[in-house]
């Protein structure tokens, strides 16, 4: 497999392809992970593929999750026994197999506030979590549970009150960044033959009688519009599936409901710890996640009825978890401690309870009408599956005999010799003149195509500069995820391709213009379209400052959507 670009032209060749009028096997709406995914799927089993998206790939729910590739520990206290062993299955895959480069592990510490029956109790749990990997056959390289005094928990989280707890259990999980995790999937198809393009909106359907042949979709960067014809469309859409299901004229049999939940980004020196925690809420479990230079924390989870674009987080979501993270921190969190907030939905199966806490992660996969399959619910870690589920239904309704996934041993791009390499990074750092460190930080986004990072840096050495007002980040990766990667916008870059908008304390305001000017000359941008990219970036920083200053949801949503989409002029 010969490793494509997701660049300017290829998204272009893309669209000529999709819209040529021959008909493809499968289509899939939605760029999300279950989305690409599913693209990669049906790439990979030898079937004409195209993947429509109607904002940036990961743009929705799949860049702002936890960032956690896990099992799910809290689902064994709900019995669900086979959610569990099957999210432990594919986080060894990742682990191991698939996404070794951008998935790894992460230990958590388990605070116990009862004797003995709470050891007992939680210990078994997490006993049989570690067991139910190993007997996966994929629980290798994560080291097994073990249990903490009190004094042997503080040791490493010396932050913790003593009154916290009475010990502890510490045992692995993984996390992924999970923005980049999708446009490997995308990218990785696009190079297994998928036509893939972003910054398309499906507009309507096409159909044959009760039939769905097709869709009509308009490219929102040229303003053209066209029909792209298929024997199987496969709705991937996430939160927006009832939505997507309306255009059919179907209402299904099931329902999507969002779920908001948002995560705190502080500097990592806020918190002295060496492990990430997990501590029982009233409603759920929170989170705190080590992340580079900083802590991830999360999550709410509160249903959510307005804008599914942009939903923002309230001052009272950030006050819910401060207070939940400062009643076990010796010193206490505040507003000013805050770098970055993000919120998320989770499009969660409507139907089964009030709250949306208990509504379930479990999948779905139907024919909501001859041509169309519909694919919702589920979890992060479990997409490959939901991916495969999609595509077996497609496939059922296709003429001839389709083989089966072979996503399994299918490593994203990336993925294979990223070991080797990682084992070389002082040899490639001597031979590029970059510090080890940034070869460390490049091979964990990009792994094997780090090659073509370098080259950016060989061929301009000024490129392998710090990007202005970032700390982590190069100027070659700004140029690379334009050139590379998708990119199409400013926000696609700050906020995916890197994670400037929430790492950064102006939220990534003082490296725009910056970043805008590098990729100004592989996108064609003029100098007032550079002005402008930069400008909406900045109104889109500023709403949701805003908006998290606001009380209550709808509040919230009406300052956040004052900063508009960015699309290119037509």
């Amino acid at each position: 497999m010969a490793v494509v670009a997701l660049s300017p032209q290829a998204r272009a060749d893309a669209i000529d392809a999709l819209a040529d009028g021959r008909e493809l096997d499968v289509l899939v709406i939605g760029g999300g992970v279950v989305g690409t995914g599913a693209a990669l799927d049906a790439a990979t089993r030898g079937l004409t593929t195209g993947l429509l998206e109607a904002r940036d790939f990961a743009s929705g729910t799949s860049s702002r999750s936890s960032k956690l590739i896990h099992g799910g520990l809290r689902y064994l206290e709900m019995l669900d026994f086979r959610l569990v062993h099957e999210a432990l299955q594919e986080r060894g895959l990742l682990l191991q197999r698939l996404a070794p480069h951008l998935v790894k592990p992460v230990p958590f510490l388990y605070p116990l506030q009862h004797r003995w029956w709470e050891r007992f109790y939680a210990g078994a749990g997490v006993a049989l979590y570690d067991g139910m990997a190993v007997s996966s056959g994929l629980g290798a390289g994560l080291p097994i549970h073990r249990h903490l005094t009190r004094r042997g928990a503080m040791r490493l989280v010396p932050s913790l009150k003593k009154s916290a707890l009475v010990g502890a259990l510490q045992y692995y999980d993984a996390q992924v960044d999970d923005a980049r995790h999708t446009m490997e999937l995308a990218r990785t198809a696009a190079s297994y033959g998928a036509f893939v393009a972003n910054r398309v909106k499906v507009t309507g359907f096409l159909r044959q009688g009760e039939r769905v042949t097709g869709v009509q979709a308009k490219d929102l960067e040229s303003g053209r519009e066209f029909e792209v014809r298929a024997k199987q469309v496969v709705n991937a859409t996430g939160v927006w599936t009832d939505d997507t299901q309306a255009m059919v004229g179907e209402r299904g049999q099931y329902h999507v409901r969002a779920s908001k939940g948002i995560h705190l980004v502080v500097p990592k020196d806020r918190i002295q710890s060496s492990t990430g925690m997990i501590l029982r809420t009233e409603k759920s479990v929170l989170f705190i996640i080590p992340w580079g230079r900083h802590w991830l924390i999360g999550t709410t989870d509160t249903d959510w009825q307005l804008d599914k674009a942009h939903p923002a987080a309230t001052s009272k979501d950030i006050e819910y978890l401060l207070d939940h993270v400062n009643a076990v921190l010796t010193t206490p969190l505040t507003r000013e401690d805050v770098e970055g907030v993000y919120a998320g939905l989770r499009p969660l199966l409507a139907g089964e309870s009030e709250s949306t806490s208990k509504l379930s992660r479990e999948h779905v996969v139907a024919h909501a009408a001859p041509g169309l399959v519909v694919v919702a619910g589920g979890k992060y870690t479990t997409y490959r599956v939901m991916a495969k589920d999609a595509i077996d239904a497609a496939a059922d309704a296709l003429d001839g005999r389709v083989p089966r996934s072979v996503t399994k041993n299918i490593p994203l791009v990336g993925a294979d010799g990223y070991q080797a390499l990682w084992n070389q990074r002082h040899l490639i750092a001597r031979r590029s003149g970059l510090h080890v460190a940034r070869i460390e930080h490049l091979l964990n986004r990009y792994g094997a195509l780090i090659d073509e990072v370098l080259e950016l840096v060989a061929e301009d050495p000024s490129l392998g500069e710090q990007l202005p007002g970032t700390q982590d980040y190069l100027k070659a990766e700004i140029v690379y995820g334009a050139k590379a990667e998708g990119a199409r916008h400013l926000d696609d870059i700050l906020a995916r391709r890197t994670r400037i908008s929430i790492e950064a304390w102006d939220r990534g305001v003082g490296a725009a213009e910056a970043a805008a000017r590098l990729v100004a000359p592989i996108l064609g941008w003029d100098e007032a379209t550079i002005e402008r990219e930069v400008s909406f970036y900045t109104r889109r920083v500023q709403s949701e400052r805003d908006s998290q200053d606001q009380p209550d949801d709808e509040s919230a949503d009406k300052v956040r959507l004052e900063a508009p989409d960015i699309v290119s002029p037509a």
